[in-house]
């Protein structure tokens, strides 16, 4: 099983395929099995990579370190661990977060471009802002939650996540990738979430290009808050999916697969 050491965890990720490199970074309590129609599917034109996070899928479920800044520098040792550059990084939900924390800690030298999956400039509601997930009373009911009932919620998410009634096969998936990350994790990140960056002035300075999707049926954001996003950097893309909840690679993979394909080459 490939790991690589990074900060005191051992990190699960996979490689495949040759060329220009394409990192994806999944959401919280979720892991790379929801790239796995990326990373298959676009391997015969591109290197696609994915890591799960400390504390995610098959990577170690380290103590310590569960805050977006640590998996933002884990994220930055497999880069240096790969030697990867030019690289067109991709973040969904959680994912996206950490791609601008990237940038807000290194920079965007090692980077072509950025691709945003359906996530807001801040998911905390803010006074001086018209979007946002989570208030304070959302973060203190999701944090009990975890703590009462975790595959409860998990069963939640499984339907609130996505457009359409979930198969299986995708329940399956929701289920098995948010019961690795361990009920002590997942609330540290919640709770992490009440003094996260707001990143609008972030975005604001991004120097690179970026393709920021939204589902058209998100459940837990409004499009209005993604494209917001998109408004935000200066050189943007913006595209929507009818067929979409929260999932957009799983629940339109093929689609999506030629939306990213299509910005790479145009760039």
């Amino acid at each position: 099983m490939p790991l690589i050491q990074c900060n005191g965890a051992d990190l699960y990720y996979e490689d495949h395929g040759e060329g220009q490199p394409i990192v994806f970074l999944h959401g919280a309590t979720a892991g790379l099995r929801y790239f796995e129609p990326q990373l298959m599917g676009l391997s015969n034109e591109y290197r696609t990579i994915a890591v799960d996070f400390r504390g995610h899928g098959r990577s170690e479920k380290s103590e310590l370190g569960h805050t977006l800044g640590q998996y933002t520098r884990d994220v930055q040792t497999v880069l240096e661990e790969l030697d990867l550059d030019r690289i067109v990084l991709v973040g969904w939900s959680m994912g996206a977060l950490i791609s601008w924390e990237y940038i807000h800690q290194f920079g965007t030298d090692r980077l072509r471009a950025i691709v945003d999956i359906d996530m807001e400039p801040s998911p905390v509601k803010r006074g001086d802002y018209e979007y946002g997930t989570y208030g304070t009373e959302d973060l203190e009911g999701a944090i009990d939650a975890i703590q009462q009932d975790p595959i409860g919620l998990l069963d939640e998410e499984a339907e609130a996540l996505l457009k359409d009634p979930p198969t299986r096969e995708l329940r399956n998936l929701i289920l098995d990738e948010g019961s690795r990350t361990p009920p002590p994790i997942q609330g540290a990140l919640l709770f992490g979430l009440s003094f996260i960056r707001d990143y609008r002035e972030l975005l604001r300075s991004v120097d690179i290009p970026a393709l920021v999707c939204a589902g058209a049926d998100e459940k837990w954001r409004s499009v209005a808050s993604v494209k917001y996003a998109a408004e935000l950097i200066p050189d943007a893309r913006f595209e929507l999916f009818e067929g979409s909840g929260h999932c957009i690679t799983v629940e339109e993979p093929d689609r999506f697969n030629r939306v990213l394909s299509d910005f790479i080459e145009s760039l």
